[in-house]
């Protein structure tokens, strides 16, 4: 197994478990809040999907898939393009409403297939290049897609527990 091989394993687990939050949840469940300072299923999703998309572009010097396959205009949100979540308050979680879960794994999907192809050309010399100088120390490849994946699976996770709180509260 290669550095890029590992990669793709690892967004390839976010995407299950993308998948798994918000499979047959209704327009209801997927904005609920555990309390108002919580995040719904909806943000979370969006938002790790978004700072993924985010990322992995500007790394790979490609359009983000949010604007390029116009997702953007099927959320219809009420951000700027550019947006991905960082720093939202409660009322900003709040907005971001989905009625379908198709539409968040559907634009999760469209960026893993994105990642996937970048990530498939990677080799383990191209981990080293520094992307970003604004941080002491710079920021190589391998750690910007290493905070991405854990940012994913961090936000999967939480996705997962909400799901799990409204399971158990609708069975109760």
């Amino acid at each position: 197994m290669n550095v890029a091989d590992l990669l793709v394993d690892g967004f390839g687990r976010v995407r299950e478990h993308v998948h798994a939050a918000v499979e047959g949840l209704t327009a209801e469940q997927l904005r609920t809040r555990l309390d108002d300072g919580a995040n719904s299923i909806a943000w979370l999703v969006w938002h790790l999907t978004r700072v993924q998309d985010d990322h992995v572009a500007d790394v790979a010097g490609t359009e983000q898939v949010w604007t390029s396959q116009d997702w953007l205009s099927r959320f219809g949100l009420p951000f700027p393009a550019g947006d991905t979540g960082y720093g939202h308050r409660p009322a900003d979680v709040e907005a971001v409403r989905v009625d379908e879960p198709d539409l968040l794994a559907g634009y999760y999907d469209a960026v893993h297939e994105q990642t996937v192809r970048y990530l498939e050309n990677l080799d383990d010399e191209a981990l080293d290049r520094v992307v970003d100088e604004a941080w002491d120390p710079p920021v190589t490849l391998g750690v910007r897609l290493v905070s991405v994946l854990d940012d994913d699976i961090q936000h999967a996770g939480q996705a997962m527990f909400v799901r799990g709180v409204l399971e158990r509260r609708q069975s109760s």
